[in-house]
């Protein structure tokens, strides 16, 4: 969702919620004698508040985590990645361009064919490990007289390694979610938040309409961030290729 999308939902909620404190004091206006009831509304609106305060901040933590986790794999996968390619120099001349080909042939897969199934939640498959497969075997150095490339390929082995494993965080990272109960606390309690607001017998329909626009947009932007941090390969909030695409562009 871009940056104008967004803003035109906020808008919208908080235009709605407007309309709504029109009709609701239009329909239902609060008479001369009626016992106002702006202290105990005030005490449940409070409870309320702080309650969904706690399950807005728990949100935002998890799904700012994984999303961070996810940026942390990426650059770990790429920064091993390269050290490999950097490797391929002190490798036997007969194995030098087949590690740099397979190491650039793995970092476009990941680029071109995997980011876009990982912002849209797809299965990655099986051919991501089968590229790293083949730049390990390139990389093997059977017979050696030299101790250099020996220890440049023992070297290679370790980066790959660590390649595997930050491939694995990152498959995991981008099949995360955030929990069902967190979604319907977040919106169950946005709702009532915002419902509470209704009950206050504000005498001034301008200072009720603002303070219930205020309220219900910052509450439509902050569920709108959260849904956004949820995809942590997601076009905008997301991580980004940007570290395979420095060492490989």
């Amino acid at each position: 969702m871009a940056l104008l999308e967004t803003l035109v939902v906020v808008l919208g909620v908080a235009l709605v919620a407007a309309l709504s404190v029109f009709a609701k004091t239009r329909l239902f206006p609060v008479g001369e004698d009626e016992e106002p009831r702006e202290d105990v509304a005030e005490y449940i609106a409070m409870m309320v508040s702080v309650l969904y305060a706690v399950v807005l901040g728990l949100c935002l933590v998890s799904v700012w985590e994984t999303r961070s986790a996810a940026s942390d794999h990426v650059q770990a996968e790429a920064s091993a990645l390269h050290q490999t390619y950097l490797l391929a120099d002190a490798l036997p001349p007969a194995q030098r361009q087949p590690v740099r080909d397979a190491a650039r042939t793995y970092a476009s897969h990941v680029v071109d064919v995997e980011w876009p199934a990982m912002a849209g939640r797809e299965p990655l498959g099986a051919s991501g490990w089968t590229l790293l497969d083949q730049l390990r075997r390139a990389g093997e150095v059977t017979r050696s007289d030299r101790v250099s490339e020996q220890i440049a390929a023992q070297e290679l082995l370790a980066q790959l390694g660590y390649v595997d494993d930050a491939r694995r965080g990152r498959e995991a990272a981008a099949q995360e979610q955030l929990s069902p109960v967190l979604w319907t606390g977040l919106l169950i309690g946005g709702v009532l938040t915002l419902a509470f607001m209704f009950l206050f017998g504000i005498k001034r329909s301008t200072t009720h309409v603002v303070m219930v626009m205020g309220l219900s947009g910052f509450i439509a932007f902050t569920v709108l961030l959260i849904h956004q941090l949820d995809s942590p390969f997601g076009e905008m909030l997301g991580a980004s290729p940007d570290a395979f695409t420095r060492y490989f562009g």
